[in-house]
């Protein structure tokens, strides 16, 4: 009986201009315990425990158990009798890639078991091609913040450097948006002036992450193709974005889809930004977890036993 355990940090995804293609792994995690029972009466049995576990599927419409079987289906093999135990860390429906978690681990998990038969570049195709987009799933498997380039199969990934002195604070309120719905308002065309203003903020985001130059950053977190259409759909955001930014943070941003809120900081004003967010929500009477977090730097973890 072999068991399988892989931890997957969240991600945030965009970072204000990097639409679907710039993500970046946080210290927050779900755990995922594959065991394989070869003499149980049923192929599948979950358990799952955290704040939200109620709300995960026990049954073959988990997402980590399609992701789980995906891998072997593509291997051409029959998945294992396997019980699975999860441990959530990362909310769901909040804009921090808990589904890219899922994903991830069902896959890396599944490869495990399977006497790794696939490299990290395969697992990240078939990861890629079940979200649908990279944004999430890389920064999730490979850890750091990664930009994902090109199509399916053809894929370049490159590693965007991160400066210590950039602390990233998320304010996740109590309140979910899903992923169809922000992505819903976004409109089909843009003009070629809002594309030119996020090319430029793209270029000077990469740089301003790599040298930690705050200046750039309050700039290089603009946008105009997603959030102006999004903020909408999150109530108080503004009034977050203003209090955080007074606060001393570089900018703030929506944080994926949302409703999570993402500031950058100096580790100076770490608790200032932190107590700023959380009040504003507080006064418009939503509670909110507000929390300074660490960039992970090593992705999915692997531990058999």
């Amino acid at each position: 009986m072999s068991t399988v355990t892989v931890n997957v940090p969240a991600t945030t995804a965009n970072i204000g201009p990097g639409f679907d293609c710039i993500g970046a792994a946080l210290t927050l995690y779900n755990q995922f315990q594959f065991t394989e029972k070869p003499d149980a009466e049923t192929d599948l049995s979950i358990t799952v425990t955290g704040t939200e576990a109620h709300r995960v599927s026990r049954d073959r419409k988990n997402l980590l158990y399609q992701a789980f079987t995906h891998l072997y289906h593509h291997l051409n093999k029959t998945p294992p009798k396997i019980a699975i135990d999860i441990k959530l860390g990362v909310p769901l429906a909040r804009g921090l890639g808990s589904s890219a978690t899922a994903i991830v681990g069902g896959l890396v998990g599944a490869n495990e078991l399977a006497g790794q038969p696939l490299s990290t570049a395969e697992i990240m195709e078939l990861a890629i091609a079940l979200e649908g987009h990279p944004d999430n799933v890389v920064p999730a498997l490979l850890g750091n913040c990664q930009l994902s380039v090109g199509k399916p199969e053809n894929w370049e990934i490159c590693q965007i450097p991160w400066h210590s002195d950039i602390i990233p604070v998320v304010a996740i309120p109590d309140f979910e948006l899903s992923t169809e719905e922000a992505r819903a308002v976004l409109p089909k065309t843009l003009s070629y002036t809002d594309a030119i203003f996020n090319v430029a903020r793209m270029g000077l985001l990469i740089r301003a992450l790599e040298t930690g130059n705050g200046q750039w950053l309050s700039k290089a977190m603009a946008d105009k193709l997603h959030q102006p259409y999004r903020q909408g759909l999150i109530e108080g955001y503004e009034f977050v974005q203003e209090s955080a930014l007074k606060a001393g943070a570089y900018g703030m941003v929506i944080s994926g889809a949302g409703p999570t809120l993402l500031a950058l900081t100096h580790p100076e004003k770490i608790q200032a930004v932190e107590k700023a967010m959380k009040n504003a929500w507080t006064q418009l009477e939503i509670l909110a977890d507000v929390r300074s977090l660490s960039l992970d730097t090593q992705g999915a973890k692997v531990n058999v036993h």
